[in-house]
């Protein structure tokens, strides 16, 4: 049913991605399935603020998101087959539907952050990729 699952992971919260990781995995050996791993680094938001910044720091930290989750995955995902890493950036729902429609996920694994009153049911993220994705979407707590 799902043979490709693409799981979103924030290395900003790693601890909040154990449970989604988790539920990927069994996913992902129970349906046999090919499991993606992307990671979306937020762009500046206005060009005025990226200005600020040199050229090479968009550079410096995509690659230094890169290694971060090739070595999460490495730990998290060492009872599976190959994996394959995604790091990208900017608009994080945006890109993640990106990455989902480029490797033909049939299923996406999204963590939910912890609720506050503005999103009472699931973060902002989470529901924004649920609201627009054409693939079945998996919010875990």
């Amino acid at each position: 049913m799902f043979d490709t699952i693409l799981l979103t992971v924030d290395l900003n919260d790693l601890k909040g991605s154990e449970r989604p990781a988790q539920a990927a995995l069994r996913m992902a050996k129970t349906e046999g399935a090919t499991l993606h791993v992307v990671n979306v680094v937020p762009d500046f938001g206005m060009s005025i603020v990226g200005s600020y910044f040199d050229k090479s720091h968009n550079k410096t930290i995509l690659s230094d998101a890169k290694k971060a989750l090739e070595a999460w995955a490495g730990d998290t995902f060492k009872d599976i087959g190959p994996v394959t890493l995604h790091v990208d950036q900017g608009t994080i729902y945006d890109r993640v539907l990106k990455v989902a429609r480029e490797v033909d996920a049939k299923a996406i694994v999204v963590g939910a952050h912890k609720s506050q009153l503005q999103d009472y049911l699931i973060g902002p993220n989470a529901s924004r990729i649920a609201r627009h994705a054409t693939q079945s979407v998996f919010v875990v707590r």
